[in-house]
């Protein structure tokens, strides 16, 4: 049975000026699979061959083969970008002449044209390939972790609560707590983060913060600059909502008051009722 998506084994049965014909596994020559040389990556075949070849569908619905090397098969998870938009779904190059359908339906957030994003293949119910960024189910738990350990991961959605899913090394399943990032993180961006917390069910919580001093100083050199750039002074202080904080200095107010003590501790500057100012 030819496996759609994947890799299968076939030998060929026939060949002709424009490419080879392999073994549809029925019996009928009107079902074997033609391999185009132009993907046959230029190597000489000859009839009786068996090859390990790709298999999917051309722009007419006809099973198609090929020697060139898809990014994902069915059953994985990669990192495609999205190279249309359609009023049917989003369209992602997996590394071959067609592109992959992202059904609206198995779009959990919006995808845009341009931008890469972790994307599942599976066959549909037509037998067509397709995608989904419904990814979760299909991640691992990272076992050979530790708490202050640095990664690097893909955003792959949100929980309930606007907590963001991390797949770490697209593939294990991580989690930012929201009190962890304040900054605009999206579905498809990469993160950089230290290991926070490990959770009894294999959940890695993650924080894109750097350590509490290092944080510290950063935010320190932010306000100082910020202050230069306006005069000298600023309608923001110890008082100043962690709405707004969070707008101007992508930090959260326990820290941007510990930023402001460090500074007014060193003699940089002094606070009122009406804000912040340089001495």
């Amino acid at each position: 049975m030819i496996k759609i998506g994947e890799y299968n084994e076939l030998e060929i049965v026939r060949e002709a000026d424009f490419g080879y014909y392999l073994d549809g596994g029925t019996g009928k020559s009107s079902d074997d699979i033609l391999l185009p040389k132009g993907n046959a990556l230029g190597k000489e075949l000859k009839k009786g061959d068996v090859i390990n070849a790709f298999i999917y569908r051309d722009s007419k619905d006809r099973k198609i083969a090929t020697l060139k090397e898809p990014k994902i098969t069915v059953g994985e998870v990669g990192y495609l970008k999205i190279v249309g938009i359609s009023k049917v779904g989003a369209f992602a190059n997996f590394g071959l002449e067609r592109d992959v359908l992202v059904p609206l339906k198995e779009q959990k957030y919006n995808l845009q044209k341009d931008k890469e994003y972790l994307l599942y293949m599976y066959v549909d119910k037509t037998g067509r390939l397709a995608a989904t960024t419904d990814i979760d189910r299909y991640l691992e738990i990272m076992d050979d972790v530790n708490v202050g350990d640095e990664v690097s991961g893909i955003v792959y959605g949100y929980q309930t609560n606007n907590s963001l899913m991390i797949a770490i090394d697209g593939k294990y399943k991580g989690v930012i707590l929201k009190n962890e990032y304040f900054t605009n993180i999206k579905p498809g961006d990469t993160v950089h983060c230290r290991v926070k917390k490990l959770y009894e069910d294999g959940m890695v919580g993650l924080t894109p913060r750097k350590k509490k001093l290092e944080e510290r100083n950063e935010l320190q050199e932010k306000i100082l600059k910020f202050l230069k750039e306006n005069d000298g002074i600023m309608s923001y202080n110890d008082k100043s909502t962690p709405e707004e904080i969070k707008k101007v200095f992508n930090s959260s107010k326990n820290y941007f008051k510990m930023a402001l003590g460090g500074l007014m501790k060193e003699g940089l500057i002094e606070q009122d009722e009406l804000g912040t100012r340089l001495k």
